[in-house]
């Protein structure tokens, strides 16, 4: 099988990419514009004949057409994605060019070149905030609050209208938060880590009560992995962690991981449109393929927390953009 992963130099893109080239005997080619998220360096030590780069952008169609007969592509995993709600509030419109637009021009060439399968990776954002003993199934409906997650639903409906109108062999992904090695340090728990490191305040929105199942990037990489060999075409399948922890309690674990204070917590103004609580009902998944997360949160967080301890220079390249 020859795959074309898109965004695959991105936090979730690179270790889907290691997982595959280590458990499978699949060609990837892995397609990113290399900005900010698409780091470089993510996948520098990747040293396989079964593995090519190229740069570029998905929206160029001249580009996807040519990668998928060149190198004569079976499958597309679309990861490539803007995905910070603080920058999506700031810049909408980046967010819609790439993760609405991206996407349709990559559905236009697999339909074009009649590609065998297409996977959507999304985000239980889409289905916006849900109250407490609540979870968000497959058929919840879609109530994206930010730009972020309007954009992505935006282009889950359009995989799901290319699978209704053309028959396309399109199939979504819906994640849960994730966390583990190669996460941008704009993100909550590379954020925290990095600045309790250097005793910096850490910004908290609202009270830090907002509730988030957390999902180790292994299980995700395993997740999408079992429904790219084994999922149905034109359904929707929802990956959770099973690891539902208010923020605080993220970021206190954190601290005493660390043995700095709390102290160091800082209360902010809540970010406008802030979601309370995600949950997520990966029972699709597991009945019908068999898939479940492994890791507990205690044991990734560890693993986690030890990977950025030692490889604290990947985090210097990052911030200053040497990626």
């Amino acid at each position: 099988m020859n795959i074309l992963v898109t965004g695959g130099n991105g936090f979730i893109g690179s270790n889907f990419i290691r997982y595959v080239l280590k458990n499978s005997d699949y060609n990837v080619v892995n397609l990113d514009l290399l900005t900010y998220a698409g780091n470089r360096n993510n996948l520098l030590d990747v040293n396989s004949h079964k593995y090519e780069f190229i740069y570029g952008d998905i929206n160029n169609e001249d580009l996807i057409n040519l990668i998928i007969n060149k190198f004569n592509i079976n499958v597309i995993l679309n990861f490539a994605a803007e995905s910070h709600v603080d920058r999506s509030i700031e810049g909408p419109k980046l967010f819609f060019e790439t993760n609405l637009m991206g996407t349709q021009s990559l559905l236009n060439q697999a339909k074009k070149n009649s590609i065998d399968r297409f996977i959507q990776i999304s985000t239980d954002e889409v289905y916006g905030s849900i109250e407490n003993g609540n979870h968000f199934s497959e058929s919840s409906p879609l109530k994206p609050n930010s730009p972020y997650s309007s954009s992505k639903a935006g282009a889950d409906l359009l995989v799901r209208s290319y699978y209704k109108t053309y028959d396309f062999p399109g199939i979504i992904t819906r994640c849960s938060n994730n966390y583990g090695p190669y996460q941008h340090p704009e993100k909550l728990i590379p954020m925290v880590i990095k600045k309790a490191l250097r005793d910096e305040k850490l910004p908290v929105y609202g009270d830090g009560k907002q509730i988030r199942d957390w999902l180790h990037v292994d299980d995700h990489c395993k997740a999408i992995f079992t429904v790219l060999k084994y999922g149905n075409e034109g359904e929707v399948y929802n990956i959770g962690g099973n690891n539902e922890i208010a923020n605080i309690e993220v970021i206190k674990n954190i601290l005493r991981y660390l043995n700095k204070s709390y102290d160091l917590i800082e209360y902010v103004k809540d970010r406008k449109g802030h979601d309370r609580r995600y949950a997520i009902d990966s029972s699709k998944l597991k009945n019908e393929l068999g898939w479940e997360p492994e890791q507990t949160f205690e044991k990734g967080i560890n693993h986690t927390l030890n990977w950025y301890l030692n490889n604290a220079s990947w985090v210097e390249d990052v911030e200053k953009n040497r990626c």
